[in-house]
């Protein structure tokens, strides 16, 4: 799995470096939650469903479309996920701060599992683009982490800001 840090770089492979960083920025957008009431978490702040909660629950259904859909071809439905990407950020009754971060959990120690055994010579076939390989889906992955990372600290500052 990608524990590299800065002292070990010059040893790590690029499957190890870029695990890292997506353990970094999926640590970041889970903590995006941190001290926040179940009506903070569910604030919208913006004219899509963007709010912190959908957007963790977001990133669960982005780690299982790339680390189940496309490694192992299940479709969608059979796991449990909705079709369209953005319904993944669709809040319903029974989520909570805690049910999301659990699904998050899981999702994500599911993901370092995988990539804890990849050579990066890998090419998963189950994703609708078809067949790519293991590198790019990392890159994609880490890509949107941190870009739904960045949402989320802005999301985040204006609900704390918005307590004074």
């Amino acid at each position: 799995m990608g524990t590299s840090d800065s002292s070990s770089t010059g040893t790590a492979t690029t499957i190890d470096l870029l695990a890292a960083f997506l353990d970094e920025h999926r640590d970041l957008l889970a903590a995006s939650l941190d001290g926040l009431t179940e009506d903070e978490a569910r604030r919208r702040l913006v004219p899509s469903r963007t709010t912190l909660l959908g957007l963790v629950k977001h990133a669960t259904f982005v780690e299982r479309v790339w680390f189940e859909e496309a490694r192992t071809g299940t479709p969608r439905r059979a796991l449990g996920l909705p079709e369209n990407a953005g319904h993944s950020f669709v809040l319903e009754p029974a989520d909570t701060i805690a049910s999301i971060r659990a699904a998050h959990r899981a999702a994500c120690q599911a993901s370092q599992t995988v990539i804890a055994d990849l050579s990066g010579e890998e090419i998963w076939s189950g994703n609708r683009r078809g067949p790519l390989p293991v590198p790019w889906i990392l890159l994609h992955v880490l890509r949107e982490l941190a870009q739904h990372a960045g949402h989320a600290d802005i999301l985040r500052e204006q609900i704390l800001a918005a307590r004074r």
